[in-house]
């Protein structure tokens, strides 16, 4: 049985999500406090959290921002009122999987929760523990990166791109299918994130970012990772 923590502060939202996730056989934690709720998110071994954005104590960003850095594998939806670009676009830069904007619909959250979930499953298209390409290895397991053995920092989201690229190495991939499958947003402001996200890995581990030889652009169409 799944778990799933819920971090939540109004009430009657926290009923309503806890009452049907157990409808649907999943075993539910509830918290009403961020602070409280990054404390259980740490001690609990919860497969996905549902996260509002407008905590008391910390508020939603924070907790995402910390968790990702110590459970970079924990799956978290954000469930919040605000629906403007920029708090998206927070909410990826925080490390979110997934966001969704009230009012919503519950079926429409159970089929992200079961997307999210699919997406963090073990598959046979992951990468092994240990991938390299050029003067470049990844360590899948511990969530670590070396370039010309020196330690460099990769963030959670930068490890989820790099597992895409890696399963369908010399493809062209488009953005869209990145936004989908990496972030899950069904509607995203701006495919400018992916782009951003592909600058940011060619200045880490390419020889030379500006004659990329590892992350080739595709024009009107996206990027074909070539190890």
């Amino acid at each position: 049985m799944k778990s799933i923590l819920i971090i939540e502060d109004d009430v009657s939202i926290l009923r309503g999500l806890k009452d049907n996730l157990e409808y649907e056989d999943y075993s539910v934690l509830t918290e009403t406090d961020g602070r409280k709720g990054l404390e259980t998110a740490r001690e609990k071994d919860a497969d996905l959290i549902l996260l509002d954005i407008m905590l008391p104590g910390i508020n939603g960003f924070e907790i995402c921002r910390k968790l990702k850095k110590e459970k970079p594998e924990l799956p978290i939806i954000m469930i919040t009122a605000r629906n403007s670009e920029m708090d998206k676009v927070s909410g990826l830069d925080t490390g979110a999987d997934d966001y969704v904007t009230k009012p919503f619909s519950i079926p429409e959250l159970m089929a992200r929760i079961r997307a999210v979930l699919r997406r963090f499953a073990v598959s046979e298209n992951d990468p092994s523990d240990d991938y390299q390409f050029g003067n470049v290895r990844l360590d899948f397991k511990e969530y670590r990166a070396f370039r010309s053995d020196k330690e460099i920092r990769l963030s959670a989201k930068e490890f989820e791109i790099m597992k895409y690229f890696i399963a369908h190495e010399s493809e062209a991939v488009h953005r869209h299918d990145l936004l989908n499958e990496v972030w899950g947003f069904e509607a995203m402001p701006t495919t400018r994130t992916v782009d951003n996200f592909i600058l940011d890995l060619r200045k880490k581990l390419e020889e030379d970012p500006s004659r990329p030889t590892h992350f080739k652009g595709i024009r009107g169409v996206g990027y074909k990772f070539v190890p």
